[in-house]
């Protein structure tokens, strides 16, 4: 299904995962597939996004709300803060400085020295079936390709993961948004 993949949409699942590390997450989930597609400002699903009033930060500060911290990351960061130093605001600038997921500790390995839990970080179902859906929406618009369009086409069909939650939380609406992409998609791309 990969090979399908424009740029664009290649770029957002790539950047979905940089965001699942960002956040710490053990998966890529619906969320992550949403924050890819905001990070890049000139693809068809931010500019869409953005004209009904969501953007990265708005979206990324909702998953950070919505999604439930590990137990120690909440002490930790609460600890730090008791003594005047802002955790969040120290790993933004590191990964600014050093690209994300900068701070993320080491691959664990086993006893052979087989790395588990290393680099990669597997899809939830809901983010495997927003990209099987997208897949569909395509071939439904009679495309030979999967852009970003697609892909949130997808997210909003799949309709019940956290990116979907973000959306409607944001007050969008997704039938407006949907018809909005199809539009778009069906326009000549620019030069």
């Amino acid at each position: 299904m990969f090979e399908r993949f424009h740029h664009e949409a290649r770029q957002a699942v790539t950047l979905a995962q940089e965001n699942a590390r960002r956040l710490r997450h053990d998966v890529i989930g619906t969320e992550h597939i949403l924050l890819g597609l905001l990070d890049q400002p000139e693809s068809l699903s931010a500019r869409v996004l953005r004209r009904h009033g969501l953007d990265h930060d708005g979206a990324y500060r909702s998953v950070v709300r919505l999604t439930p911290q590990k137990p120690g990351d909440a002490l930790d960061a609460e600890a730090l803060e008791s003594i005047g130093i802002d955790l969040s605001a120290i790993r933004e600038k590191v990964e600014a400085a050093f690209g994300p997921g900068a701070l993320d500790r080491k691959p664990r390995t086993d006893r052979r020295g087989r790395v588990f839990g290393g680099f990669h970080i597997p899809f939830s179902p809901r983010a495997k079936k927003t990209l099987e859906l997208s897949l569909r929406e395509a071939i439904n618009l009679k495309h030979n390709h999967i852009g970003d369009g697609h892909l949130l086409l997808g997210l909003m069909r799949e309709g019940e993961g956290l990116g979907s939650k973000v959306l409607t939380d944001a007050g969008l609406d997704v039938a407006t948004l949907r018809r909005e992409v199809v539009t778009e998609l069906g326009r000549p791309s620019r030069p």
